[in-house]
């Protein structure tokens, strides 16, 4: 067959909206055309692609190639769309026999010797491919995290070649398992606190009558130092929460499986400017993702609530 289409997922946001990669081969100059609104990261995938395929004992077609990326009003990132793609160029040319394709979704950045390296969001990627009742295959340490959300089959896959095998029925991948126990979250003490009596009433009254909370003072007096140890006082997060939390976390690179259950906590200096507390630093496509997902939130859960702060004060705790 000339044409291939595989399913993947882009990130926006914390939500990981399905991605059809469609591959076409046709006669012609050779040529290998990427559509679908790109970025640069992902139209660097043709020579990744190329040499992967190469590597990986496979011979590229010399002829015209035409990949989109759909739905085409939905901007494409990072890497994690060169598996499909390199699956889809073999599918499409004849090179693996894939009849199963609509179980699975993909997702992972190819080397240049065809091993697979992990992709940020999979988590968001796999609460995702849940829904959708599929198979996802991901790299290797990308599944160990992507695992977390249960109820989803995930495959981990350490290079090209495993997964080809794996569809062709030459090789099996082996399905992902948690890899860590989670322990109960260790927080700092209201106990090491001596003194600010009056503070340390606030906190436990806010905690348990779920209020929002806004500390007030100079530099130096302690109200830190208080805000660290909130997150103690507050129940144990829900695997939704946990979940929820987990997502917006590996969306920005930054999740830790050992951490699934604790809070998070950020103390910004206080001299940093509103820039750097909306994500100062990363590009502007990611820092206007965030605001509307946290607006969007707090409206959902504000509304008809008195308690409304409540709920983005522990899923993201600021002093």
């Amino acid at each position: 067959m000339s044409l291939a289409v595989l399913r993947s997922r882009a990130l926006a946001g914390m939500q990981a909206p399905e991605v059809a990669v469609e591959v076409h081969v046709a006669n012609g100059l050779p040529a290998f055309s990427l559509v679908g609104l790109p970025d640069a990261e992902v139209r660097e995938a043709r020579d990744r692609v190329r040499a992967a395929i190469l590597s990986s004992g496979f011979e590229f077609p010399a002829r015209r190639i035409t990949v989109n990326l759909a739905p085409a009003d939905l901007p494409k990132e990072s890497g994690r769309f060169d598996l499909p793609i390199a699956l889809g160029i073999l599918v499409a040319s004849g090179a693996l026999d894939a009849p199963a394709l609509e179980r699975f979704e993909f997702a992972g950045e190819l080397s240049l010797t065809g091993a697979l390296r992990p992709v940020r969001g999979a988590l968001a990627m796999a609460l995702g491919a849940r829904e959708a009742g599929r198979c996802f295959v991901l790299p290797a340490e990308s599944a160990a995290e992507a695992v977390l959300v249960g109820g989803v089959e995930v495959r981990a896959a350490t290079s090209l070649l495993d997964v080809c095998a794996h569809l062709c029925g030459r090789g099996e991948l082996p399905q992902a398992v948690p890899v860590v126990a989670h322990a109960a979250p260790l927080y700092p003490d209201l106990a090491d606190v001596r003194g600010q009596l009056q503070a340390r009433r606030a906190l436990e009254i806010a905690a348990a009558g779920q209020h929002s909370l806004l500390m007030s003072g100079p530099p130096g007096t302690g109200k830190s130092m208080l805000a660290a140890r909130f997150p103690g006082l507050l129940p144990d997060m829900t695997e939704r929460e946990a979940l929820e939390t987990a997502a917006l976390q590996s969306s920005a690179g930054l999740f830790d499986t050992a951490l699934l259950a604790r809070r998070p906590f950020r103390a910004p200096h206080h001299s940093a400017s509103a820039a750097a507390l909306v994500g100062g630093g990363v590009t502007y496509q990611n820092k206007r993702e965030v605001i509307e997902y946290v607006a969007t939130e707090i409206a959902a859960h504000c509304r008809g609530r008195a308690d409304g702060k409540y709920w983005i004060y522990q899923h993201f705790l600021i002093p």
